[in-house]
């Protein structure tokens, strides 16, 4: 079952959504952990004269660009548009991923995570301080109602939580292995950042309009 946005557009199933969002991640650690199996097929992506210890990264990264590359085309043949939040990560992930395999640097990737949750976190504290706008409905595309007192407290949780990402990302791949930093990237980053989601429901509950509160 779709459902719609507040701008009217039908959101995608979960399960669609889903797979669209964590398809990409996954590639990237199976491509990281058996780079045989994709050095085939993205071989001419690949720096001709890079070092043993960074096949995997570098053959995760190619990877990594095509599939989000694809999942925003699908994204757009089964929505007719691209949300904000997947279309500027993709950008960040097929810039600083070319700027990878062109420099041979596997810096840049790393740092991809910490770009564009400290993009969002100023994106919208910025909003919210300098424009007295809380902008999340916009950048989530949300498909729930919630007052302005409401909208003002999340958003405020959601930048911060943001840039909280931007500095687990900076600790870990400046501390840990490059094959560790791969995995928390995908199994640990989205565990957290839903179990934030979740935790925020009671104040979703407690700012939704009485009609969406007698629904609940």
């Amino acid at each position: 079952m779709t459902r719609k946005t507040e701008t009217g557009h039908e959101g995608l199933p979960p399960v669609t959504k889903l797979l669209l969002e964590m398809g990409p991640l996954i590639l990237f650690f199976v491509a990281n952990a058996r780079p045989a199996y994709f050095t085939p097929l993205i071989g001419p992506l690949l720096p001709q004269d890079m070092s043993a210890d960074h096949v995997g990264i570098f053959s995760a990264t190619a990877v990594f660009m095509l599939a989000t590359i694809a999942a925003l085309i699908a994204n757009y043949a089964l929505e007719r548009r691209l949300p904000i939040m997947p279309l500027v990560s993709g950008v960040i992930v097929v810039s600083f991923g070319a700027m990878t395999l062109w420099l041979n640097d596997d810096l840049f990737i790393k740092l991809k995570p910490t770009i564009v949750n400290s993009l969002f976190g100023a994106i919208l504290l910025g909003g919210l301080f300098v424009f007295d706008k809380p902008l999340l409905p916009v950048i989530f595309g949300s498909v729930f109602q919630l007052d302005d007192a409401g909208w003002r407290k999340l958003t405020f949780r959601w930048g911060v939580f943001f840039f909280v990402l931007a500095a687990i990302n900076e600790i870990v791949w400046r501390t840990q292995s490059t094959d560790f930093w791969v995995s928390f990237k995908v199994f640990g980053m989205t565990p957290i950042t839903l179990a934030f989601a979740l935790a925020q429901t009671r104040l979703i509950m407690k700012h939704a309009p009485p009609e969406e509160q007698a629904k609940g």
